[in-house]
């Protein structure tokens, strides 16, 4: 089974989250990496495994291309039933009411189109001492199994 990696980023951290994770989910089959700011809804395939990384913009907002790639998603409504994912969502808990937002949209999306949602949706904290390449890492290989 591929996996198809999709992230969206304003500063690249979650563009090299999703980087590291490569490696990890090779050992399922053959992977991609998409930016979210190309728009390449055609690639969300019930028969793949999707990956969505992203930090959280602003005031708990999707960073640009990741916003562009929903609202296509929004008015496209496809019909995502069967399709597995997991999200490894970025933030920063000084900014406690919006902590993790994007995570929480994505899945909130993926989830109203049919999807559904595999392990743990993680939250990596900006603010806190871990590494998110590393902690991508380790999190992707929780989600391997699962696959």
């Amino acid at each position: 089974m591929s996996v198809h990696i999709f992230y969206g980023s304003s500063t690249g951290t979650a563009e090299g989250a999703a980087n590291s994770m490569v490696e990890v989910f090779e050992k399922q089959g053959p992977v991609e990496v998409h930016d979210m700011m190309d728009g390449e809804t055609d690639a969300l395939d019930p028969g793949s495994f999707h990956v969505f990384v992203c930090a959280t913009y602003g005031e708990g907002e999707l960073p640009a291309g990741a916003e562009y790639f929903f609202e296509t998603l929004g008015d496209e409504e496809p019909d995502l039933a069967g399709l597995r994912f997991a999200v490894f969502g970025l933030g920063d808990t000084i900014y406690d009411d919006t902590y993790n937002a994007a995570g929480k949209i994505i899945t909130a999306k993926i989830t109203e189109l049919g999807g559904e949602r595999v392990g743990e949706r993680a939250e990596h904290d900006n603010s806190g001492e871990d590494d998110p390449e590393e902690t991508a890492v380790e999190w992707a290989q929780g989600i391997l199994p699962l696959i």
